[in-house]
């Protein structure tokens, strides 16, 4: 388990029986987990948008008294000041440093290859295999689905909402489809929890890399892989999900017979048509 903030509140979460909201709260602590111990009730619940007693009420279902006790067990595990070097950093250097110990996150949880390894056989299995990723989180959705297409047989991705979005799934399911892989990143689109109900009230296996274990598409999924987002920029940052990406489909083509044979062959036709610049 990695020493970062957000790693050390994921795992006073797990194990726990938390309501919707309890969740909502727990993931926007994991989203400031710096901040985190230094948070007021009234702060926590403002961030979370939820009501003050909400927030007590989360504190005693992971078994503390109430939300005082649960700050002052935070501070007690709480990181030390960063040092002089790193509080010299400009903002968009405090950025990039944030996003690498997402990835170290990252790291960490993937010493465990289990989750992973089972993904890529998953997703190896179901031709075609949708690929749904809407607002924020369809450029992780188009990247792995233009990857994908190379070696999967058949690729449909949903990067796109609206009633059209059903039609599709029912179409892969009569095809053959036998899962779906989500990347659903913040702010949450309400469109994406729905499809994701659909998919998998139409019989799909639902994969889904999302930004927190405690993301409201947890509840709708099959298999949640989590892979932290940026929050120190105007705009999130998602370097881990994009790697977290690339890593599920390396999986994948370990659990494909054929995939080196199909790099091959579109390198062939590649060289043929003269589609890069050497």
């Amino acid at each position: 388990m990695s020493d970062s903030p957000a790693a050390r509140l994921q795992e006073l979460f797990e194990g726990h029986r938390l309501t919707p909201t309890q969740r909502r709260i727990a993931h926007s602590m994991v989203r400031r987990a710096a901040d985190a111990p230094f948070l007021s009730s009234v702060e926590l619940a403002e961030l979370a948008g939820v009501s003050q007693p909400s927030v007590t009420r989360f504190a005693v279902a992971l078994g503390f008294d109430g939300y005082p006790a649960l700050r002052r067990h935070l501070r007690d595990v709480a990181p030390a000041e960063p040092g002089a070097g790193e509080s010299a950093y400009n903002e968009y250097q405090q950025a990039v440093h944030a996003e690498l110990e997402n990835l170290r996150q990252l790291a960490d949880l993937l010493a465990d290859p289990a989750p992973v390894e089972r993904a890529g056989r998953v997703l190896a299995a179901s031709t075609p295999l949708l690929v749904l990723g809407l607002r924020a989180a369809s450029a992780q959705a188009r990247g792995f689905a233009y990857f994908a297409a190379k070696v999967h047989p058949d690729i449909r991705l949903l990067d796109e909402g609206g009633t059209m979005l059903a039609d599709r799934v029912d179409a892969a399911r009569r095809a053959g489809a036998s899962a779906l892989l989500c990347f659903a990143l913040p702010r949450h689109p309400k469109e994406v929890v729905e499809a994701l109900d659909y998919a998998r009230d139409a019989g799909l296996f639902v994969v889904t890399v999302a930004d927190s274990a405690f993301a409201p598409v947890a509840a709708h999924s099959d298999l949640l892989i989590p892979a932290a987002v940026g929050t120190a920029l105007a705009f999130d940052t998602a370097c881990a999900p994009m790697l977290l990406g690339r890593v599920l489909l390396e999986a994948m083509c370990d659990a494909l017979p054929d995939a080196q044979a199909r790099l091959e062959e579109f390198d062939g036709r590649a060289v043929a048509r003269g589609l890069f610049v050497e």
